[in-house]
């Protein structure tokens, strides 16, 4: 099989060849392995942590990793391994963050991985670890997808009737060639995922789950999301605006179901105007360049 544009392309390539994959084993059960794409200042305390989707691996943010991480910000992208429960999951993202001692955060999450964000933040929440939450294409509520009934079969389904199910929400109806090669791109991705990690993803998304908002009042949100077709109706994304009545709101006129592929630019703009008033803070993501050539000046 030919590898998609995006995976040929030369920024893919330098990509994976000047950004080391780590992994990391922070549970009692050594098969749960985490695996993390790691750029920018280590001396930041409160980077910025991307959760892909369930179809997604650690490298579908790549252009967030290379475009932020040039101009100071650390971004850390994160792959799960196989959890079957939201604690479990929660208990085991708490665990790498102690192991990589990071007591803040910030969290770029989509789909999926913008829920999972959601009940992080929320099973913290009396200790908070989230400083705020950037949610593209994000739902708080899994009942949209029909599927809590049989959430609890997953486990046993062959792995292409579990591909069959996410593909369905891949619109291929587009013309435009960067969206198109975004899709292509995530297809490679959800093929690479075996049958307990695309099942155990499902089991996330699909289980009887919702976030409480309520306990994330003290969570800075911005809400992102396409004006073009994507797997969330607009009912959904209405409701996520209820949810969060405060947040702030990052519209893009299109970029399907993945911006931050399809739409880096902008999604990158809004990623820095979303984290740049916590500039000069101990819990900015980014290094401090000022005090940086303050200290040069002075020695």
């Amino acid at each position: 099989m030919t590898e998609s544009t995006i995976a040929n392309s030369q920024e893919y390539q330098s990509f994976r060849s000047s950004v080391p994959l780590k992994t990391y084993i922070v549970d009692d059960d050594e098969s749960k392995e985490w695996k993390l794409y790691d750029a920018g200042p280590k001396q930041v305390k409160c980077p910025l942590v991307c959760f892909p989707p369930a179809s997604g691996t650690a490298d579908v943010f790549y252009k967030q990793v290379l475009a932020l991480s040039a101009v100071g910000f650390r971004v850390i992208s994160v792959e799960y391994p196989v959890y079957w429960t939201m604690r479990e999951f929660c208990e085991g993202f708490r665990k790498l963050l102690d192991h990589l001692q990071l007591d803040k955060i910030h969290i770029f999450g989509t789909s999926l991985g913008g829920f999972l964000a959601q009940k992080f933040a929320e099973y913290t929440h009396r200790s908070p670890r989230v400083v705020s939450l950037i949610l593209c294409n994000a739902f708080y509520d899994t009942t949209i997808f029909n599927q809590t009934n049989s959430a609890p079969t997953f486990w046993m389904m062959p792995a292409l009737v579990l591909k069959k199910m996410v593909m369905g929400n891949f619109d291929r109806g587009f013309n435009d060639s960067d969206i198109c090669d975004s899709i292509d791109f995530l297809v490679e991705r959800l093929d690479g995922l075996s049958q307990s990690e695309l099942a155990s993803r499902l089991t996330l998304n699909c289980m009887n789950c919702y976030v409480e908002p309520q306990k994330l009042q003290g969570v800075d949100v911005t809400i992102m999301d396409v004006f073009d077709d994507c797997a969330l109706s607009y009912a959904v994304r209405e409701e996520m605006y209820k949810c969060y009545p405060d947040a702030k709101r990052a519209h893009l006129k299109s970029g399907g179901n993945f911006p931050y592929l399809s739409r880096s630019a902008e999604v990158n703009i809004f990623i820095q105007i979303h984290l740049k008033k916590y500039d000069g803070t101990g819990e900015s993501a980014k290094q401090n360049t000022e005090t940086e050539s303050n200290n040069s000046d002075t020695t």
